[in-house]
């Protein structure tokens, strides 16, 4: 019993983050890692959105500011900036740049809000209410890596 409800537990958490004034919940099957924000390589003639790249021990990794993708202004450099970098088995070598992590989510704790009938994306998933009113939202990584304007990352 005790396993079955651990597992449970497993699949309800997500890793909470902060990107602009936003906090998004990822699923934890969709992330690879999470590394400090360094120095990037800057890649020319890409889009404003595309930072560059950044060697995380031996392995390029590209560096999407997810603000910036959104059309928000561009996320501040700050000592808690974190890349997290997308599941190898979503097929893409990259990261996107957050603000700050909040660490794990269980949105079996939290109050399920009104599904949006008109998302502004396919990567927007669910929204949430966790104990203190904040407001979370569901991230898709898998739905960012096949966002055709996410591919393209030229001018």
């Amino acid at each position: 019993m005790q396993a079955a409800r651990a597992q449970t537990d497993v699949r309800d958490n997500r890793l909470g983050v902060l990107i602009g004034q936003r906090r998004w919940l990822i699923d934890l099957q969709e992330t690879g890692e999470v590394v400090p924000f360094n120095s990037l390589t800057k890649v020319p003639l890409t889009q404003s959105w595309y930072l560059g790249l950044l060697n995380i021990r031996g392995n390029l990794v590209s560096v999407i500011d997810f603000a910036i993708y959104q059309g928000l202004e561009p996320t501040e450099t700050e000592p808690t900036n974190r890349v997290i970098t997308f599941a190898p088995s979503l097929g893409i070598n990259c990261g996107i740049l957050v603000s700050r992590v909040f660490g794990l989510r269980n949105v079996s704790e939290m109050l399920a809000l009104p599904t949006q009938s008109n998302k502004p994306a396919s990567w927007v998933g669910d929204g949430f209410r966790d104990s203190e009113s904040q407001q979370w939202t569901g991230l898709s990584l898998t739905a960012i890596a096949h966002d055709p304007r996410f591919l393209h990352i030229g001018t």
